[in-house]
This record gives structure tokens, sequence and C-alpha cells, in this order.
């Protein structure tokens, strides 16, 4: 199979995946990918460069006039905006990608959707229930774009969405109390599938 040109990289995204949307990143296609050395990263995420860079332009020039929130700390806080705009993230260039495909790891965007709040600070616990009536339980720290995913279940299982909830081992579902300060006893007995890491793809043409 030829390597994709970025053409049918944007063209398969734009017609087989639901753009996530970000105020800070702008849209974002996930995906899964193989790279040229056939290694697979299996949650991807394509943006367009726009949205972050003209962000970055807003930012290096609060930072220089003094009026960005590091202004004070120090008179590193233009080089400590620059440095984390060029040094955080996971990233890959678009021509070390051989070819793109869905990423089991992605939740479809109506579900995505159905995930509210914070059950603590830091901290969103919630469950799916699943086409077969089972719950799976989930929770993430900050991260919302791929979640692990338990054997022979796939995000297209997931039926509705349950806020604030955990599932016991016994496959028991069970409520947090929001705000919960203090996790219940039985919480340590709970699965919970965590978010998964990622890396980014910028492409001009999306």
């Amino acid at each position: 199979m030829p390597t994709q040109q970025t053409e049918e990289i944007v063209k398969f995204l734009k017609e087989n995946i639901e753009p996530l949307e970000d105020n800070t990143y702008g849209l974002g296609y996930r995906a899964s990918v193989y790279l040229t050395d056939g290694t697979f990263l299996p949650c991807v995420i394509f943006r367009s460069p726009k949205t972050i860079v003209n962000l970055a332009i807003r930012r290096f020039k609060d930072e220089q006039k003094g009026n960005g929130i590091f202004s004070k700390s120090g008179g590193t806080g233009y080089y400590n905006i620059v440095k984390g705009f060029v040094t955080n993230g996971n990233n890959i260039n678009y021509y070390d990608i051989d070819r793109v495909i869905k990423s089991k790891y992605s939740f479809p965007l109506a579900i995505q959707k159905q995930i509210k709040g914070e059950t603590t600070m830091g901290w969103t616990g919630f469950s799916a229930k699943m086409k077969d009536g089972s719950y799976i339980g989930f929770g993430t720290r900050f991260n919302w774009e791929f979640f692990q995913m338990p054997e022979n279940y796939s995000t297209d299982d997931i039926v509705e969405i349950i806020n604030h909830s955990y599932v016991l081992g016994t496959g028991e579902l069970r409520y947090h109390k929001v705000p919960e300060l203090i996790p219940s006893e039985d919480y340590k007995n709970a699965v919970v599938f965590r978010e998964r890491p990622f890396f980014e793809c910028y492409l001009d043409e999306l």
C-alpha cells in the first residue's frame, strides 16, 4: 500500500472523523497512524496550526510588554512562555506518516459530549453503559481525547455516559458524592480505565 499523501490524509480525516472542538487548540481529528518505519501510534490528534500559532504570538507579545501572567517571575516570563510552546507536547511530522486509520480509543463525539464537570478538583470520574448492559468505569485528571478500553469492547459499544460514577470489580455501578473531597471506602475496589497519552500532528490543510 503506497504512503498516503497529505491531501489523502486530510480527505480521510474530514470524511471519517468527527472533529473534537477545543477553545485553545482548535478542531482536533482523533485517529491512529502507522509511521513510515512501521511504528504504530494508537492515539494521534490532527490539527491546523493556525489557532495555536496565533495564541503563541499573542502570548509572546503580552510577555514582552510585561502584561503576561509570568511577567513578574524574575525576568524569565518571556523565556518560560517560549519554552512552553516549543518544548512541551508530543508532536510527529506529517511526512513521517505512512497511513492513517480510525482510533479505537476515541469516544464518538455524541458520547464525548455527555461527559460533564469535575467530580472533585483535578479529577473526573464517570462510567459508560455498554450495549450488553454492563458498565465500565473511567477517570481522568485532565485529558479527555482518548481512553483505554477493556478487551472485547470498543468505544462504539458505549450507549450512555453516567457522570460522577464508578464501577466496582464486581461490575456494580456506584456514585460519587459531588464535590467529593474524600473518596468512598469502596472506591479502592473500583476498576478505572484511564486517559491515554497522545501525539499531535499539525497540517496546514486542515
